[in-house]
């Protein structure tokens, strides 16, 4: 946990899982139904293709957790974050085979207070970097396996993206009264 989590009690929400299932939407809508601050996923100002190397996952990760540690100060009782470092080492496999060993000590700086698992049960949309339309199921499951290898508790997110919204604003209301 960083000191500024702990000492601003910032909850930090991590949305959670497969390209192409609302997590980048819904967490700008959140932060501004919530009146606070979503981390984007940094990845895409650093890498514009799905050609990258193990040092631009290097760059991402830190970037990522900087970020993270950036907005906790200015973020109105929560933060939602769009991705995290297991999301990096998921796609550093998936596209390199491999992930920088950096990662293991990058992960421990920032711990969620919540996980939210965006399932696959809405439509894929190309938007030019996304490219595993027809690996979604094996996806989900490799989200899905790295929470559970480390016994993080998760949420799941289900149904359109009108049910998502409301079902995350509850959700949320719940982890922030």
């Amino acid at each position: 946990m960083t000191s500024n989590q702990k000492d601003n009690k910032v909850i930090l929400i991590c949305f959670y899982g497969p390209e192409s299932t609302g997590k980048s939407t819904l967490a700008k809508k959140l932060a501004v139904h919530f009146e606070t601050l979503f981390v984007p996923e940094v990845a895409r100002e650093i890498v514009t293709s799905n050609q990258f190397t193990l040092d631009d996952i290097r760059k991402i990760a830190k970037a990522q957790n900087q970020r993270v540690k950036e907005f906790i100060p200015k973020a109105n009782r929560f933060l939602i974050c769009d991705t995290d470092i297991l999301t990096t080492r998921i796609y550093s496999n998936q596209y390199l085979g491999e992930a920088p060993i950096e990662l293991d000590d990058l992960e421990k700086e920032i711990l969620y207070d919540h996980y939210f698992l965006f399932d696959i049960d809405v439509p894929w949309i190309s938007d030019g970097m996304r490219d595993l339309k027809d690996q979604r199921p094996a996806m989900l499951e490799k989200f899905k396996k790295e929470l559970d290898s480390r016994a993080i508790p998760y949420t799941w997110v289900r149904g359109n993206y009108e049910e998502r919204e409301r079902f995350l604003i509850q959700e949320i209301e719940k982890r922030i009264r």
